[in-house]
């Protein structure tokens, strides 16, 4: 069923050729009708065809302009480190109290970071973070003796660029509010993320399209400037 609110779009907003994110955002912007600050989504669909997912992206980014968005930080320390913690802006810290209450299934935090010396202990509670992606993951940075610096990449819009089973990466670049100039940063900042990350055993191209939407808009197709 097509919604009243695609019906009210211009027809010339509907469908429209492959154009590069220049272009492109000014249209997707202009679909964004609802009354709060809708995000500006990519995806992309990437050319990893395997059965067991032995091939896969998984890393972080800091976006060159961050999304402001509110993320609730926990911080799971030795008891001497307690007051570093404290005073890097996380939003719950502890040590041996903490791992407890996350064991007795009190998790009421987005991001999760420990320092190596705590993994030792955090590492049985795998079967409680792992299915909700909040297993702190060195390769994430999320393992870490730097606990002030982690904090604030994290709360300052730090985002994961990880494919799913069926090999796409999805990850909001910004808001509406935001100028196209910083949403063409972000976007960019991704693709080279991307490339960077490319798996060894990929043949050819790693990406084979991307599309580019509103919350509540309509997907347009991108054309890259560039190969990936």
């Amino acid at each position: 069923m097509i919604s009243k609110r695609y019906k009210a779009l211009p027809q010339e907003n509907r469908k429209l050729k492959n154009d590069t994110i220049e272009n492109l955002l000014k249209t997707v912007k202009k679909n964004c009708t609802t009354k709060f600050d809708e995000s500006i989504d990519v995806n992309f669909k990437l050319n990893l065809k395997q059965k067991k997912s032995e091939i896969n992206i998984r890393t972080v980014l800091n976006l060159p302009v961050g999304k402001n968005k509110k993320i609730k930080v926990a911080v799971i320390c030795e008891e001497e480190r307690l007051k570093e913690a404290k005073i890097s802006g996380a939003d719950i810290i502890g040590s041996d109290d903490l791992i407890n209450n996350i064991s007795a299934g009190k998790i009421n935090f987005e991001k999760l970071i420990s320092t190596p010396k705590m993994m030792v202990k955090l590492g049985k509670l795998g079967k409680i973070l792992g299915p909700k992606g909040l297993m702190p993951n060195p390769k994430l940075g999320t393992v870490t003796n730097e606990i002030m610096k982690t904090v604030k990449d994290i709360k300052s819009g730090q985002v994961e660029i990880k494919n799913d089973k069926d090999g796409n990466i999805g990850l909001s670049i910004g808001k509406k509010s935001f100028s196209n100039e910083n949403l063409i940063k972000n976007f960019n900042s991704v693709v080279d993320t991307i490339i960077k990350e490319k798996p060894v055993g990929v043949k050819g191209n790693l990406v084979t399209s991307v599309f580019v939407t509103s919350t509540m808009g309509v997907s347009y197709k991108l054309k890259l400037n560039k190969n990936i």
